[in-house]
């Protein structure tokens, strides 16, 4: 991962700057002859400066990711892995029609997002979570059931099940939002673009989630 100073993309983007308008006006008013202004790095005090790459331009312009994006991304599949165990117990133990309905959505949207969480992690030479899923981390993120919790989830049969259900994964969803919410204002990951976009997406795709299950649930009060 690359990491640069703030003085040293400015004082690269100044020098930039002026030798583009050096290059683009001159005293004549001629037509530019050079269209590709070179980007220049000033030294330090007793060094001299030096012509960028066009690589090392490239990640000026891009912000790279960090340790957070790692840890958010291993944290978000397990997260992920104990939403699928939450939905994969729906099809057996609900008597409504439209609960499976909800829960194939989640499990296919869940699915999606983990392999786009395991691709960029291998995209980057960063390893798979490891630990034993999603037990491991009960209780160490937001949203997260303990095992106590997720027995009597799969304990549970009909209404008393369904409420449950809708109870636990709104936490659930909840805490994954708190979780994408955390790494974009905390100021330590979530502005490489490509993780941005996933989690940006996530955070939409919960709340969308949220939203419908509330509205069942209170179909149950009714």
């Amino acid at each position: 991962m690359l990491s640069t100073s703030r003085a040293a993309v400015a004082s690269v983007i100044l020098v930039s700057v002026s030798v583009l308008v050096a290059c683009t006006s001159g005293d004549d008013g001629a037509e530019p002859t050079d269209s590709a202004a070179p980007v220049v790095q000033l030294g330090a005090p007793g060094e001299t400066s030096r012509v960028l790459t066009d690589s090392e331009v490239g990640a000026l312009e891009s912000p790279t990711y960090t340790d957070a994006d790692v840890a958010f991304v291993h944290g978000m599949i397990a997260h992920h892995e104990q939403a699928l165990a939450m939905t994969a117990l729906v099809a057996e133990h609900t008597e409504r029609d439209d609960l499976p309905r909800l829960a194939e959505r989640m499990d296919t949207s869940q699915v999606d997002e983990i392999a786009q969480m395991e691709r960029w992690l291998e995209e980057r030479g960063e390893g798979l979570p490891e630990g034993e899923g999603h037990a491991a981390h009960a209780g160490e993120m937001p949203g997260m059931l303990t095992e106590p919790e997720l027995a009597a989830l799969s304990a549970a049969r009909g209404a008393d099940f369904d409420r449950l259900f809708l109870e636990s994964m709104i936490r659930h969803h909840e805490g994954a939002v708190v979780m994408v919410e955390t790494l974009l204002t905390q100021g330590l990951g979530g502005q490489e673009s490509q993780i941005f976009q996933m989690a940006q997406h996530m955070d939409s795709d919960q709340r969308v989630e949220i939203a419908r299950m509330k509205t069942l649930l209170a179909e149950l009060d009714s």
